[in-house]
């Protein structure tokens, strides 16, 4: 093929173009797998395809039929991870090609990941507020039969002259108030956030102080703050339970995994055209937090945010309902991305003009 011809209009594409040898090794990249990789192709030429990717569901063995058998293939939803720690997905179609009768593939990526994440946010938008209203119909027909039970008991107690007999009435009135805290506890925090203008850095810095000093099982915390993230308008304590939350929800998996060498990360960056509930938001303040326990289970990973559910032996399924709460409460979003070996917890916060509060 004439592939000075073709990278003219590789380089007029959306989707990202790469080409690449038997050995692995990056020949060429179009403008957008350039723009994508925040590389030049002079630091490209030559690179082998890992000293890029850090991790991919991408078939290797059909990468390596595709140069024996001299034929194509296509795969959908392809996650690929970056050794900048970004996580991107996309559609792929790789074709044989040869580059000056040099044996090559031509990997063109799609990238999905913006629309498919606007529809993942939307529905699962739409999920919990379903699940939230049901559990608020249902806390309120809980509580009013709670309160007549409490009230019984209390009157049967002041009835009762056999001493050995009021335990019984007590354990009905401790009981009755432990169902009425933990459908208070479903229901989430109910109080207005108390905001003001702070450093971003404050609240994390509170809850690394907090772990710190809790960490029995001796994980290692790690702190990447960038500093030139502005004041933002928020509930300090509100943001430090969220985070603590997080936190600790993987402390716990690191800890029941007995993962070798366990690490948490805390990583602070801004975010350019992020969408949050449907809006897009020019600037938006992001705090990940990784871990390198066993990723959430399959099963409950797209209703790990909602109450109760949990994969922990002893958990109350509540920490990670909360925390989403109480970013909701800012205006902003959590986002989870989990695999074996890595789980991202994004914390989308919106970058607003110092002053404007509304």
């Amino acid at each position: 093929m004439n592939f000075q011809y073709h990278a003219q209009l590789f380089d007029h594409m959306i989707s990202a173009v790469l080409v690449i040898s038997r050995e692995m090794q990056v020949l060429y990249a179009n403008q957008a797998a350039l723009t994508l990789l925040n590389t030049g192709l002079n630091q490209l030429y030559r690179s082998h395809i890992d000293e890029i990717i850090a991790y991919s569901t991408v078939n290797r063995d059909k990468i390596k039929g595709a140069f024996n058998t001299h034929e194509g293939f296509s795969e959908p939803d392809i996650e690929i991870c970056l050794h900048d720690e970004r996580v991107l997905r996309f559609d792929i179609a790789v074709t044989y090609i040869e580059l000056n009768e040099v044996p090559c593939l031509m990997i063109e990526a799609k990238h999905i990941d913006q629309q498919m994440r606007i529809n993942q946010e939307t529905l699962q938008l739409a999920q919990q507020h379903a699940a939230r209203q049901l559990i608020r119909g249902l806390a309120h027909e809980i509580k009013n039969p709670l309160g007549g039970i409490r009230g019984a008991a209390q009157l049967l107690g002041l009835s009762i002259e056999d001493k050995e007999h009021i335990e019984f009435t007590e354990m009905i009135i401790t009981q009755s108030d432990r169902l009425r805290n933990l459908v208070d506890n479903l229901l989430g925090p109910n109080s207005l956030p108390k905001q003001a203008w702070q450093n971003l850095h404050q609240p994390i810095e509170a809850v690394y102080q907090l772990v710190k000093n809790d960490n029995p099982y001796n994980i290692n915390l790690i702190r990447d703050y960038d500093p030139s993230i502005p004041e933002l308008y928020i509930d300090t304590d509100m943001l430090q339970q969220a985070i603590l939350n997080i936190v600790r929800n993987a402390m716990q998996a690191l800890q029941e995994a007995e993962s070798k060498l366990p690490k948490i990360r805390i990583k602070t960056r801004v975010a350019r055209n992020e969408m949050i509930h449907g809006r897009k938001e020019p600037l938006s303040a992001v705090i990940f937090i990784y871990d390198n326990g066993p990723g959430v289970p399959k099963d409950i990973k797209d209703t790990i945010f909602y109450p109760m559910v949990t994969s922990k032996s002893d958990g109350t399924g509540l920490g990670l309902s909360i925390a989403q709460t109480l970013v909701e409460h800012h205006n902003g979003k959590i986002e989870l991305e989990s695999r074996k070996g890595r789980t991202q917890f994004s914390i989308y916060l919106p970058i607003i003009k110092h002053g404007v509060t509304s």
